[in-house]
């Protein structure tokens, strides 16, 4: 019997221009209609099978959030139906169900007794769920007292410790410090080993590979494909991308690129434990930055490509310059030679960019910074700074700059911002900007503290 069983669900919203428009159709029912339907879900079907560990993918609005709602029983479906067969313990918005007036201990036995606990049982899973929050006496103080950061780990911290048969997650994983998610993502795999039904929705592909058996792609409502998660997860880059089309499904049952190089990497780092590991990590990684600098080379067809189009872009990009130059194309390539705004961490990676100038330049400035969602930038370069002469270019010249680099930022969503400057009679002078203009999703298998990773090479001996 199937912990979770979707057949054939449809969730459909009405939409009203206006909201005289829902009062006139509540009064005249079987006559006119005002509402304009929109598809949430559209005739999906999958079940997932006890201790299954299963992930949804898909793009923003592709219906993944709606999806568990329905199964955890916050919304109901339109048409078709749905089984659940177990107690299910459900992070999708964080604390959605506590009272603010009450305080953090009061809460928990609340929400213990929605979810079918004794007080006598709450009593006896309160110290792990205390100590798991670590929130100290503001358990005894009113909710809304608590920093977002407390308010968030409580709320973890009791979804997670009430023994469910069924774990839902939506997004819930990033919450608190880098020391917190640690303990957050150790509880996960606790969880997974002791056979619990999870069924997860999150963009972090590398957690996607990591821990789920199987995954779920689903694009604008519509249910794509499911299976083991290397293939799925490249299906996702080509939807991320625009480059999706049916036919991209008929090989789907094979393993795919992504997937073989991680296995290949866990089976190289165990062979080769007991000898050099070194000298075999440096080799590997040459070969691999000789492979993007080959497949990154300049030739006629790829100039007339659009790689901009390929990629998931800002719609509200800063754009400023004197006009010298015009930045008119961007492309980012993966350790495969790949367009694509997903990159794996410890994986060389290039940045190219084709600008078209307006007027005859001197030396000009090629660089790129990648920033984090918050805005802080985290690095950069410039062909200045790296001693490369760029020359004399003519008007209506265009040149392609690339800039080939390993990726050790930490998995998370960058942004990339693209220049050209230069100095004109002494001066320093802006060309062209482009700020924020495509993302950077890096997928990692191991987060380190901080930003970017030391690759430090680990030794412990005996004494």
């Amino acid at each position: 019997m199937a912990a979770i069983k979707v057949d054939h669900v449809t969730k459909i919203y009405k939409l009203f221009d206006r909201p005289i428009d829902r009062l006139k159709e509540s009064l005249r029912p079987g006559h006119k209609e005002y509402h304009k339907k929109f598809y949430a879900l559209k005739d999906i079907s999958f079940e997932v099978e006890p201790g299954q560990f299963v992930g949804i993918i898909g793009t923003n609005g592709s219906g993944k959030s709606t999806m568990l709602k329905l199964i955890t029983g916050v919304l109901t479906p339109t048409s078709g139906a749905l089984t659940v067969n177990g107690r299910i313990s459900a992070l999708l918005e964080l604390g959605a169900g506590f009272n603010m007036e009450y305080t953090g201990i009061e809460n928990i036995f609340m929400n213990g007794t929605m979810m079918g606990f004794s007080r006598r049982e709450m009593e006896q899973k309160l110290p792990e769920i205390l100590s798991f929050a670590d929130i100290g006496d503001f358990v005894h103080q009113p909710v809304k007292t608590y920093s977002s950061g407390m308010f968030v780990r409580l709320a973890f911290a009791l979804a997670i410790n009430v023994e469910p048969e069924i774990l839902i997650v939506d997004e819930a994983l990033a919450v608190g410090d880098v020391f917190f998610q640690a303990k957050c993502y150790k509880k996960i795999h606790e969880i997974r080993e002791s056979g619990t039904t999870v069924l997860l929705v999150t963009h972090d592909m590398g957690t996607i590979i990591k821990y789920c058996d199987k995954v779920v792609v689903l694009n604008r409502g519509a249910f794509v494909a499911e299976g083991e998660p290397g293939p799925m997860v490249d299906l996702y880059k080509k939807i991320l991308a625009g480059q999706f089309d049916g036919d991209d499904l008929e090989g789907i049952g094979q393993k795919a690129d992504f997937a073989e190089q991680l296995l290949k990497e866990r089976e190289t780092a165990q062979k080769t434990a007991a000898g050099s590991p070194e000298r075999e990590s440096m080799a590997a990684e040459s070969k691999a930055s000789a492979a993007v600098l080959k497949s990154c080379s300049v030739g006629q067809k790829d100039a007339e490509a659009s790689w901009l189009s390929g990629l998931a872009r800002n719609a509200d990009q800063l754009k400023y310059g004197d006009g010298s130059a015009q930045i008119t194309d961007v492309g980012i390539f993966d350790h495969k030679g790949e367009l694509t705004n997903l990159l794996m961490k410890g994986k060389p990676f290039t940045i190219r960019m084709k600008v078209r100038f307006e007027k005859e330049v001197q030396e000009p400035i090629f660089a790129f910074t990648i920033k984090d969602s918050k805005g802080t930038e985290l690095t950069g370069t410039n062909s200045l700074i790296e001693s490369c002469e760029t020359g004399l270019f003519h008007e209506g010249e265009t040149a392609v700059a690339s800039f080939v680099q390993n990726m050790d930022l930490q998995g998370k969503d960058y942004l990339l911002s693209l220049g050209c400057t230069g100095y004109v009679h002494g001066e320093f002078v802006v060309f062209d900007r482009l700020y924020d203009v495509v993302n950077l999703t890096v997928i990692s298998e191991k987060n380190t503290v901080g930003y970017f990773d030391m690759n430090s090479q680990v030794k412990v001996e005996r004494l």
